[in-house]
């Protein structure tokens, strides 16, 4: 049985990662940050008396379902309301604002030239745009597998499916960023 303080230490240590997860498959930083808090709400009240070593891959497939079912709401919404812009206010005149969007690395590094600087953000930017491209499932694995650090068995469990799946969906995505960040002159 997972005490409260093993409970909170784990949802500390996986609440960035499945953030930055959750972010690659809605595409939305407030619909993700919503879907990491309702998994951990759930995690915490359904299965906080588990081991803490069953907490990773409960947390995974909780995680899993709260996305689908984001999905499965948004498909609902578009098929009620077509036209959103309806519902915009009046006081919204359209236009974009840099500096209110801009959100400053926290990652800071002093001794980097901006160049340098500019640089690795932008490849970052173009992994983060070819991660977010990837078929659903695809992605699914590859960042279970590669951000998550999960092996093949645990991330058939979390995503319900057979380990040959998980490698083919991981072969799958190396394959396609690979050429594709190739083809942009981004070699890792």
């Amino acid at each position: 049985m997972a005490t409260e303080q093993e409970l909170s230490d784990f949802l500390k240590s996986v609440e960035r990662r499945a953030f930055k997860r959750s972010v690659y498959h809605v595409r939305d930083e407030e619909a993700a940050l919503d879907i990491v808090q309702d998994s951990m709400m759930k995690l915490a009240q359904h299965y906080g008396d588990k081991p803490p070593e069953e907490l990773p891959m409960l947390f995974q497939r909780i995680l899993s379902n709260c996305t689908l079912d984001w999905f499965r709401r948004q498909k609902t919404r578009r098929a009620l309301f077509s036209n959103l812009g309806d519902f915009e206010s009046a006081g919204d005149d359209g236009d974009f604002d840099l500096l209110e969007n801009f959100v400053s690395p926290t990652d800071s590094r002093e001794t980097e030239s901006a160049e340098d600087t500019t640089r690795r953000a932008q490849i970052f930017h173009e992994i983060e745009e070819q991660i977010a491209a990837l078929p659903g499932r695809q992605r699914e694995a590859f960042l279970m597998r590669y951000w998550e650090e999960m092996d093949v068995a645990e991330t058939a469990a979390a995503m319900g499916c057979s380990e040959g799946s998980v490698k083919t969906h991981c072969s799958r995505a190396v394959h396609a960023l690979s050429k594709a960040l190739k083809a942009k002159g981004i070699s890792l």
